[in-house]
């Protein structure tokens, strides 16, 4: 008899490892740059005729609180996505899309009955102390966003402060196609508001979803501007690109896209501003201009992390450094596991220390029915401290 439950955990977990490789979204129709930008956007800076290196360590701190509570919280015991948003007083929230919850057995295997929810926060407190946050009861635990009621899911973009001490959270809406464990489609994208201090589900919101462009992959707060970024596939190269919201209304007011020479109030007009991004990436202020942190997407289930710097949040941007080459991946990885693949690298600027940056990415596997329950350890994220140095 076929494990139903096991089957949709497996689905979920599925759409990681095509975020790896693949996009979800229908391709928009623009052509992608050739070179490492577009055209000429606004601003000037030094940094991007500097010469970029990196040192890159583990965090062993962080990596050890989320291996220990994993391992002995009784909550929260995997997930991915992993972005970051201070709270106040000291707390930082961590933002999971696909989750698992419950307990991890003695010998690091995950049990089979173990909850599974699309989303979750796990909140960090001055002292280092984790506590998870889910929707639901405890003894049905479901997302901060459940599915809806015909069964679409969501997994979360990367959150920004909203009006009011709430907190807004990008959605990817996905709907299963058929039976088979690949058969899920992106249907929409959306906006959760959350309350600022439960992290409670207050109304969700329609986003634009014209193109096919997965919007809020990352979003970037600027006096009073927030830039939103989004991806698609045009011509099979995943690409990124911006939006932005002005007045202070975070991703409730009116957006406007890049169109490779100003801003259009048409979602079409969108044209990619720097190719080959992960499903999810960063761009933060850096010096005097921006860092774009991700995994190198040039080429399928890349072990590179990479950055790239630019003089706008926009473009034009360099061309990509190397930060790091995680060594999970593959058979000659550190699992000696050929299913085992790592995705989705981003920075968190709230933790930069200086020209030290902290860069997370997640975990994950193709045996998504069995690596994920026999060693839980694989389904979780993984920090790196990576030193800068500009020089020139």
């Amino acid at each position: 008899m076929i494990d139903m439950r096991r089957r949709t955990i497996a689905a979920g977990l599925a759409a990681a490892a095509l975020g790896a490789g693949a996009l979800f979204a229908a391709p928009a129709t623009a052509a992608a740059p050739a070179g490492g930008g577009h055209g000429s956007g606004p601003g000037q800076c030094s940094l991007v005729d500097k010469t970029l290196t990196a040192t890159a360590s583990v965090n062993q701190g962080l990596t050890d609180t989320f291996t220990t509570y994993g391992n002995t919280g009784g909550e929260w015991t995997g997930g991915d996505s992993t972005y970051s948003l201070p709270l106040g007083k000291g707390k930082t929230g961590w933002f999971f899309s696909d989750t698992f919850l419950g307990t991890v057995n003695p010998d690091g295997s995950r049990p089979t009955d173990s909850p599974f929810v699309n989303n979750s926060v796990v909140v960090q407190d001055r002292r280092g102390n984790l506590t998870t946050i889910t929707g639901g009861t405890p003894d049905d635990p479901a997302g901060i966003i459940p599915p809806e009621p015909d069964g679409k899911w969501y997994w979360i973009g990367d959150p920004t402060p909203g009006r009011d001490g709430t907190v807004q959270v990008p959605l990817l809406q996905f709907a299963r196609t058929g039976t088979g464990q690949w058969d899920f489609a992106w249907t929409a994208n959306r906006l959760a508001r959350l309350d600022g201090q439960t992290l409670q589900l207050e109304s969700i919101d329609d986003l634009p979803s014209a193109t096919g462009i997965n919007w809020g992959s990352w979003t970037l707060e600027e006096r009073g501007t927030t830039y939103v970024y989004g991806i698609a596939d045009p011509g099979g190269v995943r690409s990124a690109y911006v939006a932005r919201v002005q007045d202070r209304d975070g991703l409730t007011g009116t957006w406007t896209y890049w169109n490779g020479t100003g801003w259009s109030a048409a979602e079409t007009d969108a044209v990619p501003v720097v190719p080959y991004v992960a499903n999810e990436f960063s761009v933060a202020p850096y010096r005097d201009g921006y860092l774009l942190v991700t995994q190198d997407t040039s080429e399928l289930f890349s072990t590179r992390i990479v950055a790239r710097t630019s003089c706008s949040p926009i473009g034009p941007f360099t061309d990509p450094v190397e930060l790091y080459r995680t060594p999970e991946t593959g058979a000659l990885g550190s699992y000696g596991d050929p299913d085992v693949f790592t995705y989705n690298a981003h920075e968190h600027p709230n933790l930069r220390q200086g020209n030290r940056i902290l860069v997370s990415y997640n975990v994950n596997t193709f045996d998504n029915v069995g690596d994920v329950y026999d060693d839980a350890s694989i389904y979780r994220p993984r920090f790196i401290d990576v030193q800068l140095k500009v020089t020139g």
